[in-house]
């Protein structure tokens, strides 16, 4: 069994795409920072299926807690499903934040670097001697390193940036066959940034060619697809997901 990682898999994008990788017979890594009980909600939905599925605690702005995870990976490979080695890892956890550039604090803009650009860099730094030849990396990025929406500049500068580490990725790993990829989501349905209320959305569907927001499984779903062989020819892309999101 083919085995995923995907950080921040509790909730929103992470636990759908955990759910959606599950489906296609893929064993996951669920992760989460503060909510265990999600991360076992997701566990338990995955089994309930017939998947397979652990969670374990990953704090992906600390990347001192690096090497702490990759031991209880490891573990968990051998103990679950008799590996060494996975094959997938997904870059997808994230928070908002919703302040114009006037107001934003240093210490906001370093928490927000940390998780957004550098600790996928370093994650992938580490887990890299456990992935599979052949494996895939994608990394969530982001509509809005597009579109200039006010209020969420550093975030969108860290996923401009991701987007750019994501051809490097491509490019340094293709010598093992490791693909790397990036997904764009537009305006989705999650908990990010605290949610959408009902004027914030009827905007951002205004805003849409197929007039509403996204559902999390739509983007789970797409990740789950450019994991699979059938689209092993798909490399150092940023594919939006967005509905045609300001076009």
């Amino acid at each position: 069994m083919r085995v995923a990682i995907v950080t921040g898999s509790s909730r929103g994008l992470g636990a759908s795409t955990a759910i959606k990788c599950a489906e296609r017979g893929i064993g996951v890594v669920v992760t989460y920072n503060n909510n265990p009980e999600k991360a076992d909600a997701v566990v338990a939905a995955i089994a309930a299926t017939g998947g397979t599925a652990v969670a374990l605690k990953l704090d992906v702005g600390d990347s001192q807690s690096f090497p702490a995870f990759l031991d209880a990976v490891k573990e968990q490979l051998q103990a679950v499903w008799g590996r060494k080695t996975f094959d997938y890892l997904v870059n997808n956890a994230g928070y908002g934040l919703f302040n114009p550039i006037a107001t934003v604090t240093e210490e906001q803009f370093d928490g927000l670097f940390n998780v957004h650009l550098k600790g996928p860099f370093f994650l992938t730094q580490a887990l890299l001697p456990l992935m599979e030849d052949g494996g895939h990396v994608v990394n969530l990025t982001s509509a809005t390193s597009r579109v200039a929406t006010a209020g969420v500049a550093p975030y969108a500068a860290f996923k401009g940036g991701l987007e750019v580490l994501t051809r490097y990725m491509a490019k340094e790993f293709g010598e093992r066959r490791i693909r790397a990829n990036s997904i764009a989501p537009g305006a989705i349905r999650t908990e990010l940034g605290g949610g959408l209320n009902g004027e914030f959305e009827a905007m951002l569907a205004g805003q849409t060619a197929l007039g509403r927001v996204g559902e999390p499984e739509e983007i789970g779903g797409v990740i789950a697809s450019l994991l699979s062989d059938e689209n092993r020819w798909i490399n150092a892309q940023n594919i939006e997901v967005s509905g045609g999101y300001i076009i």
